[in-house]
Order: structure tokens, then sequence, then C-alpha cells
């Protein structure tokens, strides 16, 4: 199959299909006419490619998993270093995810302070205007006495 349908039928782009075929994650051949043509298997693999992508490797990381990229990745055993990748991309984000949780506590927390103060100085507002209201009511007008 050429370039775009393999693109098409894996959800992907033939320019990031030439980046796949360049870092050396999937292979064609060319045809007569200097387009490549690729395999049936390729649209597994590029597939699997994706995946690994999604779940933030990079491509030098998938290529660690090149044993598992032309199947069913998770009937497939990882490598030693495919596994120690996936644990440290692991442990980034869950250090990224603790890193933007104590980010979103200390704005919330920001958020709340500020709504407690600006009750406060509307209720502040409010006690004022009646304690003025009451003044003037009693005929003690501005200036007077009340």
């Amino acid at each position: 199959m050429r370039i775009g349908e393999l693109a098409r039928r894996t959800g992907t782009t033939p320019r990031a299909l030439r980046h796949y075929e360049q870092a050396g994650l999937i292979a064609s051949a060319r045809a007569a006419n200097g387009y490549r043509v690729y395999e049936e298997g390729a649209v597994v693999r590029v597939s699997n490619i994706r995946y690994l992508l999604g779940v933030g490797l990079t491509l030098e990381d998938v290529a660690a998993f090149a044993s598992c990229l032309d199947g069913h990745m998770p009937a497939r055993v990882p490598s030693a270093q495919g596994l120690a990748i996936a644990r440290e991309r692991l442990a980034v984000l869950d250090a990224r995810i603790a890193a933007q949780t104590e980010a979103r506590d200390r704005l919330a927390a920001a958020l709340a302070a500020q709504s407690a103060v600006q009750s406060a100085v509307q209720s502040a507002v409010q006690a004022g205007v009646q304690v003025a209201a009451q003044s003037g009511a009693r005929g003690g007008g501005e200036g007077q006495p009340a």
C-alpha cells in the first residue's frame, strides 16, 4: 500500500510515517515510480507506535519496544530496556501529576482566601449602609449628631 493509504488507515500523516521510517521504526520498499510501498503488517506496527507515543514515550523510547510492534502489544513481552523506559516515564508522569496537583491546591486556596476577603468586605459595606440608614431614619443627617 502507498503512504497515503497507510496514513489514512492508521490515523496519522504521511509526514509522520516518513519520520517513523527515518527513525528506523518502519520500513518501505520503492515502487518503479519511486513511491514508498508498505506491507499490510505496517498498519499494526504504526498503530502500536502511535499507541506508545500516545502514552508519553518518545520515538527513541519506542525503538526499545521493537519486538512488540508487530502484533498485539499486551500479548508481547517487552525487553528489559523497554520495561525500564516505561517505568521511568511513569515516574516522570507521577511527578508531573503531583506538581500539578500541588499547584492546583495552592491556586484553590488562594481563590478561597480571596473569596473570604471579598465576603468580609461586602458584609462590612452592608453593615455600614445599614448604620447610615438607621442614622438617617433617626433624623441625624450628614454632619449632624444622631
